[in-house]
């Protein structure tokens, strides 16, 4: 009798790790010249956690974040997304396991310009399979949690800084990911809009019980989260 393969986006098993990542290494070629971007890296996330990446700029921050987030591939070592380690994934699996448990703001926001408030907030979800008006359904009530839900029909040239981000947080967080890697995400706003942006992200974490990444450099809010590692010239200097 043949066995049956394991289903490669099975749900995760209980009080696993959400993200682990084993000697996780990345190198980049510049002709002759190898540049060691990371050294080995040895940390796991938890359910539920929260941590702040800090260091320097140029010392590897976001590079760790895309690679635990399987937007790229390591020169060496494992990642395990739920369980699954993204390196024995077909390119359709691993984009199919970052959409059903990752979530994704970036200091760009990269939400797509033609698209309305609302469109953008739904992509998730469509892309899953839901059925539009389901789509709509869920993507609305975040949009009122942030109160956008009265710009849901405009596109973002008509929307402040601080709006696109907080539209940034809805797409990220309605899929009900299990964690969100956020790149630097009000590193383009000012301080005042900044707070009320990680203030939004914070409740919303907590309520939707989602593990949190943070590469930052604002300390202030590293200090309010449940630990901070410290890189420094491609390696955790402080876990």
């Amino acid at each position: 009798m043949n066995k049956r393969s394991p289903n490669p986006l099975a749900a995760p098993k209980q009080n696993a790790p959400v993200l682990t990542c084993n000697n996780l290494s990345k190198t980049f070629h510049d002709g002759s010249l190898f540049v060691e971007v990371l050294k080995p890296i040895n940390f796991s996330v938890h359910a539920r956690e929260r941590i702040a990446i800090v260091g320097p700029s140029g010392a590897g921050k976001s590079t760790l974040l895309h690679l635990l987030g399987g937007l790229d591939r390591p020169s060496s070592g494992e990642i395990f997304l739920a369980g699954k380690n993204l390196d024995q994934l077909s390119e359709n699996h691993r984009s199919h396991l970052r959409n059903r448990y990752l979530g994704f703001i970036y200091q760009f926001h990269h939400l797509l310009p033609e698209f309305t408030v609302l469109e953008n907030a739904c992509i998730p979800l469509l892309l899953a399979g839901i059925k539009p008006f389901l789509a709509q359904k869920k993507a609305l009530n975040l949009l009122k949690k942030v109160g956008l839900v009265h710009r849901q029909h405009h596109k973002l040239g008509e929307l402040s800084g601080g709006e696109r981000q907080r539209t940034a947080i809805v797409r990220a967080l309605v899929n009900n990911p299990l964690c969100i890697l956020a790149d630097e995400p009000t590193g383009n706003l000012d301080s005042h809009t900044a707070e009320q942006v990680y203030q939004t992200l914070l409740e919303l974490n907590e309520e939707f019980n989602t593990s949190l990444v943070i590469v930052t450099h604002d300390h202030g809010l590293a200090s309010r989260l449940d630990r901070t590692l410290h890189m420094e010239d491609g390696q955790l200097i402080s876990i």
